[in-house]
């Protein structure tokens, strides 16, 4: 009688010590996070449902200049250009507001100041695995600053070219469709273009690359359909061209662009031309930072300003 008493006080005690926290579900055997656990005479309905994996693309919110971060599935990051020099900090700052302390990829698409100039703040800030840029450079400071903090951080810069993979996330596929060439008269068309696909989705992200490099692009066959075309060039009608945005055949576009900036983008032609392929438009200068969610079949938006 004794040893029961004891034996229920013990149970008790134990019950007590645990805190019950909404709809924890606490489990002797506890199932990994990504996997569904399903009674054999539980109707399927009732289940609890599995959260699923999501890549999630955040178009930064810089003014007139590009800033894409990319989160993986399995939490691994890539950062597409990193805005004008005036909007390092900002951009440092947005992703230190995620909590990351590491970018396992940085692409700076071509070496003009309004993608590549908050680079080296967020090379000196956050632990970096590798960076990619196109084999041109470029007489500026702000090129110049971009170089110092790849060589402070003992870097080793890998060249963005048309072909190049990027592995990054077993579940995603990189791929780097241009530049094509390595001799332009315009920067613009040393831009990394570059496509990201998960499961049935696919976002291309097209830097400043203009007609030619489109044209180029077409050219070698790639497979560029994609749900999502990130806007080559703010929006400027050098970019963009009729063949590419058919063959692109996005349902929806992302513009990054400053508000009332000096060259007048997005032009006029170009949201006529995205409006009538029946293309729906997200425009930094009027939403905000614009975040996009795919869980590999559906893609969904959110926007900081309605």
């Amino acid at each position: 009688m004794k040893t029961k008493i004891i034996l229920f006080i013990i149970i008790i005690a134990f019950f007590s010590s645990c805190s019950y926290t909404g709809n924890t579900d606490y489990r002797i055997h506890e199932e990994p996070s990504n996997t569904a656990s399903v009674k054999k005479d539980e109707p399927l309905e009732s289940q609890p449902a599995v959260q699923p994996s999501l890549l999630k693309v955040h178009f930064i919110d810089v003014g007139q200049g590009d800033s894409i971060l990319i989160l993986t599935p399995s939490g691994k990051t890539m950062l597409i250009d990193g805005g004008k020099n005036d909007k390092a900090n900002f951009v440092k700052d947005y992703i230190g507001s995620l909590g990351l302390n590491k970018i396992d990829v940085v692409v700076g698409t071509h070496p003009h100041e309004d993608h590549i100039g908050g680079l080296d703040v967020v090379i000196d800030n956050f632990d970096i695995g590798s960076i990619y840029l196109p084999k041109k450079t470029n007489n500026t400071k702000t090129f110049e600053d971009l170089l110092v903090s790849v060589k402070n951080k003992g870097l080793k810069i890998k060249t963005a070219a048309a072909d190049t993979e990027i592995n990054i996330d077993p579940e995603i596929n990189v791929q780097m469709l241009a530049p094509i060439n390595t001799d332009y008269d315009d920067i613009n068309n040393y831009s990394a273009v570059i496509k990201v696909s998960y499961k049935n989705n696919s976002f291309l992200f097209t830097g400043d690359a203009e007609s030619l490099s489109e044209k180029e692009i077409l050219s070698k066959g790639y497979d560029i359909k994609a749900d999502v075309l990130k806007v080559g060039h703010h929006g400027s009608n050098s970019s963009t061209s009729s063949k590419f945005l058919q063959k692109v055949s996005p349902d929806f576009a992302v513009i990054s662009v400053g508000l009332n900036n000096e060259y007048n983008h997005p032009h006029k032609a170009i949201l006529e031309r995205l409006s009538s392929a029946n293309v729906k438009i997200y425009r930094t200068d009027e939403h905000g930072t614009i975040i996009a969610y795919s869980d590999g079949n559906t893609i969904k938006f959110e926007t900081a300003k309605e």
